[in-house]
Order: structure tokens, then sequence, then C-alpha cells
């Protein structure tokens, strides 16, 4: 039977989990507060642990198959992240800009200050 030590706030405990039991529910049944919605399911991914020492065993298919979920939604956002910056980057190089008449124009009808662009050299 696997021997387990956890620390927490409150400091060091050890104990005893029956072999094949999940880890997040053996914490649960020696006492410890770990916080998990999903049951140890490997669903939600709110319960957090450190494998200090030790052999933790062979990932099952459940933990791969969340892993590779994490890091498909890590890259899709990061991926996600730059086209919405390219796009952003595409539309601000697109807009007209403003010659020193129409500046004075706007200017002069809104009442506030507009910065002249420079005209661009044939």
């Amino acid at each position: 039977m696997p021997r387990i030590e956890v620390e927490t706030a409150a400091g060091k405990q050890e104990f005893v989990a029956e072999d094949g039991r999940k880890l997040v529910l053996a914490i649960e049944d020696a006492g410890v507060d770990i916080l998990h919605r999903c049951g140890g399911n490997a669903k939600c991914t709110t319960c957090r642990v450190e494998v200090l020492g030790g052999d933790p065993g062979e990932m099952g298919e459940t933990e791969r198959n969340r892993l590779a979920l994490e890091l498909h939604d890590a890259v899709s956002q990061k991926l996600f992240s730059l086209v919405l910056t390219a796009e952003s980057a595409v539309e601000a190089s697109e807009l007209p800009s403003v010659s020193d008449r129409e500046a004075a124009e706007l200017e002069s009808a809104s009442g506030a200050i507009v910065a002249p662009q420079p005209e661009p050299e044939p």
C-alpha cells in the first residue's frame, strides 16, 4: 500500500492509501481538505498536487487526455491573441491619413487639437 506524506498549512501528515485509490480521494479520506469538484475524475483541474519524491506511477489515459486538452487550449488562446493583434495592425495601417487642411477643419469644427500627419512624399 502506498505511503503518502502531505504538507499543508497545518503541517505534515502521513498516511497509507489503498492500492488503486485515486490520489485526490486518498488525501480526502485522510481528512485533508483538497478542494475538488469532479470526484477525482480528472475533469475539473481544481485539485493540485506536487509529487516531491517517489514514483507517482504511469500516467493514465484520462490524465494524458486532460493534459493534451489543456495544452491545446493554451496554444489555441495564444494563436487567437496573435491573430487579433495582426488584424488590428492591418486595420490600423489601412486607416486614411488626415491632411493638414482636414486637420484644421476638424480642429475648428470640434475645438479639439488634432495633430496633422505628414503627407507622403511621391
